[in-house]
């Protein structure tokens, strides 16, 4: 007799493929399911976990990493194995995880940025502000990374919370990041940049602004530095005023921005200029290949046919000299080999987390994804949670449809037969532990939360090196 998936004689086999916040809040409910017998197992690009609130949060908020202690509690689970250092699409293929379980999870998040789509948007000195962010936080990808921080003025493209985040690192005192789990390479940088002005660019009004109230308040406790914005630019139109009557975050940012337009002491060392309704427009060359100045048009706000207000150019431009220019205009998924892919919405082709036939739209047997790549980049690290359960939800509601994998294949050994078959040199989360324990030791001696390892080769000699206590 064939039992049913999910029971104890034939438990239900998942593959989530991320270690970000989707993929641990998908592994959170599935093992929440009072009847459910599940065994899942994590396959992450890098040897660490944790995706974004490593790689992506800000050094100087470490009260948001605290969110790990629960994504730990989660991989000590015996139900629940860490497979770091495996590349979906390239250490294993779509085919070989279908092969061995019954349902896979895609928890990629949005790995790439989108573009301004401006001339001299490749120059020197122009980056996607992901890239920076990945520098400040050690990314193995881009820790080793050199940023010309001897010009006076960077421009920050975008109003959002990493647009923030980035602009509040590059003015914020380098003692108080000394104290973080900034990278080494990026603390000693800050430590000697010329940088003394940051200007944050908003293509539409301070209405519409999509940073948080919590974000926009640090800027007023940073040490040495001046908050600048000029009253003109927070004159509301009619339709922005009524917004504000329903938005209460919107409310609150109008709040904190005339507070900061009120000062009139910006006499401290460093400054973070706010403007709104503008945009970048072309980056000038310095004739060697370098940015040397922005060109930004003014907008005004105009809605739309959906009732959307947009911003358009009305034909008054301005140069902003600067030599760094970090765009955060917003942030879209990269396809998965063999994964149905959406060009149009950069996200996994799905309804409601199911992933679907690119041809008929129709669900394919055991695939789903959650967060990012399945909503497109909104939302907080919370919001993947009730996300993740809403696709758990249709996972349930399809097992019982589901033929399942053979008794053979189900086998968790295999997967491990698998990686060392193609010699994969995985990371469990035992292994992860040795990591983890080494960069904690290196940071209490340091006086802080941790010294990143910010090299896949060096993370591997750590761990082959030393033994878990």
């Amino acid at each position: 007799m064939e039992h049913a998936l999910g029971t104890v004689e034939r438990p239900l086999r998942v593959a989530i493929i991320g270690a970000g916040p989707a993929g641990f809040y998908a592994a959170e409910a599935l093992l929440k399911q009072p009847t459910l017998t599940v065994s899942i197992d994590i396959f992450n690009h890098f040897p660490y976990p944790y995706g974004l609130v490593r790689d992506g949060v800000a050094p100087d908020h470490q009260s948001i990493k605290a969110v790990t202690r629960v994504y730990d509690k989660l991989l000590q689970d015996p139900r629940v194995r860490y497979f770091g250092n495996v590349t979906f699409g390239a250490d294993v293929t779509r085919d070989e995880i279908l092969r061995l379980y019954d349902q896979v999870v895609y928890a990629v998040g949005a790995q790439s940025d989108r573009h301004m789509d401006i001339p001299g948007e490749d120059l020197d000195g122009s980056f996607p502000a992901t890239i920076f962010v990945g520098w400040y936080n050690g990314h193995p990808d881009y820790a080793d990374l050199d940023f010309d921080l001897s010009g006076e003025r960077a421009v920050v493209v975008g109003v959002g919370n990493v647009a923030v985040d980035v602009a509040r690192i590059l003015v914020r005192d380098p003692d108080e990041l000394a104290a973080t789990d900034i990278s080494d390479v990026a603390l000693e940088r800050l430590r000697h940049s010329q940088i003394r002005e940051v200007v944050i660019l908003g293509r539409r009004g301070p209405a519409q602004a999509a940073f948080t109230s919590q974000e926009l308040k640090e800027f007023g406790e940073l040490k040495g530095v001046n908050v600048v914005i000029d009253p003109a630019d927070l004159e509301l139109d009619p339709d922005s005023q009524e917004a504000l009557a329903i938005d209460k975050v919107a409310a609150r940012n109008m709040e904190l921005l005339r507070g900061y337009a009120a000062r009139t002491d910006h006499s401290r060392p460093r400054t973070l200029r706010i403007r709104f309704l503008v945009s970048p427009v072309e980056l000038i060359d310095d004739h060697v290949g370098s940015v040397k100045a922005v060109r930004i048009e003014r907008n005004r706000l105009e809605k739309n046919r959906q009732g959307k207000l947009l911003s358009r150019g009305i034909g008054e431009y301005e140069v902003l000299p600067a030599t760094l220019v970090l765009r955060s205009v917003g942030y879209r998924s990269v396809p998965l080999k063999g994964v149905p892919f959406d060009q149009t919405t950069y996200t996994i082709m799905n309804i409601g987390g199911r992933v679907v036939d690119p041809h008929d739209t129709e669900p394919l047997p055991g695939e789903y994804v959650v967060g990012w790549a399945k909503r497109g980049p909104n939302g907080i690290i919370g919001t993947n949670k009730p996300d993740a359960v809403a696709t758990v939800q249709a996972m349930l509601a399809d097992a019982p449809t589901l033929l399942g994998v053979s008794a053979e294949s189900r086998d968790p050994a295999r997967v491990d037969a698998l990686l060392r078959a193609k010699g994969i040199d995985y990371v469990s989360f035992e292994d992860w532990q040795v990591l983890d324990r080494h960069e904690t030791e290196q940071g209490t001696k340091a006086g802080r939360p941790r010294v990143k390892v910010t090299s896949v080769a060096e993370m591997l000699k750590v761990i082959r090196g030393k033994k878990a206590t």
